[in-house]
């Protein structure tokens, strides 16, 4: 067996999995990486998994993979740098354990990642947020949910995986009502609620009668929903909701896009950037910058309060005292 299998083998069950305590989310991503890597050694160097040994994967190697990603697979800079940070994880990890290819794994940890141009972030205006809540037909128990789901996104700003793994022990609707979200990196957060939040969770506890474990955003069988039946779910309440709020054709709404509508809620309502850092559960407030950079209304605000170039400073005086006076009425 060549070093490369018994050391990926204990990233995975050892120190990924115990030491970092990473999600399942994350593991799974690392080892889609792995997979792609390996497949790709075999089918262009009839190299077989368990023979590779670690000086292989050279940098010379890893950066033909990342450019197979983008150049044959379609993959964007997002998702090519995605594979490189698991790769880094990974020969972070061998470098400790393998010192005597310290040269080799560290040209490999050398190779930066690619920048990006921003894209726009898209969100919902408080017109086209009326019209999606009020497309939904709430006769039947799945737009009833399909409708609280909604509303509970744009209100909290939760991620999809959140809204879905969410259960009712982790709602309060008592005094101070709020929600636990458990929510990317194993991070726990408190994300208050409004008053219609909190009148559209009991009528819906009141209906499904759950117990404390039981998912607030069930299926049709009781099961959580998954993230591709939320997205779906949503694509057909967009589409009905059109004709209300014709804007909505210009725009690609998904699950994402109502958190940040949430997140410009709560900019255009005049809460500091750090707060909705903490609201979202972002990493860092430096993350939550985007929301500015997307508000044009407050770029034009701001604007406005700018003295246009070549004016000269000094404040206006009337002409004379009857001009004041009237100006004073």
């Amino acid at each position: 067996m060549s070093t490369l299998a018994p050391t990926l083998e204990k990233y995975f069950t050892s120190h990924l999995a115990h030491s970092l305590d990473a999600s399942s989310h994350t593991i799974a991503a690392y080892r889609d990486t792995w997979r792609l890597l390996l497949s790709w050694l075999l089918a262009t160097g009839n190299h077989r998994p368990e023979t590779i040994d670690l000086r292989i994967l050279d940098s010379a190697t890893i950066s033909a993979f990342l450019g197979y990603l983008e150049q044959e697979r379609g993959n964007g800079v997002r998702t090519r740098n995605a594979r490189l940070a698991a790769l880094h994880s990974f020969f972070t990890y061998a470098a400790l354990h393998h010192p005597e290819h310290a040269d080799t794994l560290g040209r490999v940890l050398a190779i930066p990642v690619k920048r990006h141009s921003r894209t726009d972030i898209s969100y919902l205006t408080h017109e086209e947020i009326t019209a999606l809540l009020g497309a939904v037909d709430c006769s039947t128990r799945t737009g009833r949910r399909d409708r609280l789901l909604i509303l509970i996104a744009i209100s909290t700003g939760m991620r999809v995986s959140e809204l879905t793994a969410l259960t009712w022990a982790d709602i309060h609707l008592g005094a101070g009502a709020h929600l636990v979200c458990h929510g990317k990196g194993r991070k726990d957060r408190a994300t208050p609620l409004s008053r219609e939040d909190v009148a559209a969770l009991t009528n819906w506890k009141t209906e499904r009668s759950p117990v404390a474990e039981d998912v607030v955003f069930p299926t049709r069988d009781g099961t959580r929903m998954s993230t591709d039946a939320v997205a779906q779910r949503l694509t057909i309440h967009v589409t009905t909701a059109t004709t209300l709020a014709p804007t909505l054709k210009t725009k690609t709404i998904t699950p994402h896009v109502l958190r940040h509508t949430a997140a410009m809620r709560l900019l255009h309502a005049g809460v500091d950037t750090t707060v909705i850092a903490l609201w979202l559960g972002h990493e860092s407030p430096e993350t939550t910058q985007i929301y500015l950079h997307a508000d044009l209304a407050m770029k034009e605000k701001a604007l406005e309060r700018v003295r246009p170039t070549g004016v000269l400073p000094g404040r206006y005086a009337p002409a004379d005292s009857l001009v004041a006076f009237l100006e004073a009425l």
